[in-house]
């Protein structure tokens, strides 16, 4: 005889953020990142029109920023949450099937019904 497992209940603080969450978290991500990079641009141009000391330097860093911050963006912005279970375990590991519900009781289990022989 096989031994269920009890029936164990998902917990709300144990589910992951929706799809749409995570979209959303995303998207914001990126926007934020692609801001700073106008900012390197932006603070770059004023740099170059007030002729400032050690321009070289700051021009690099401004370039360098222009450069690896869209690459970053676009790493993070498609980066998702690894999924619990890889999607061809299955094929190496085959689970045992259990064709019973979740909540169903064995044979065992199941209550009798006491039938009195009384006429």
């Amino acid at each position: 005889m096989v031994k269920r497992q009890a029936y164990q209940p998902i917990l709300i603080t144990d589910a992951s953020r929706s799809q749409d969450d995570q979209l959303t978290s995303r998207q914001r991500r990126y926007v934020l990142m692609m801001c700073i990079r106008v900012a390197c641009i932006v603070v770059g141009a004023i740099l170059v029109g007030v002729n400032a000391p050690l321009l070289w330097l700051w021009l690099s860093l401004c370039a360098l920023g222009m450069v690896l911050i869209p690459w970053l963006a676009v790493l993070l912005a498609n980066d998702r949450p690894p999924k619990e279970e890889h999607r061809l375990a299955n094929r190496f590991h085959p689970r045992q099937q259990d064709d019973t519900p979740p909540m169903s009781l064995t044979a065992d289990e199941r209550p009798h019904k006491v039938i009195d022989a009384e006429p």
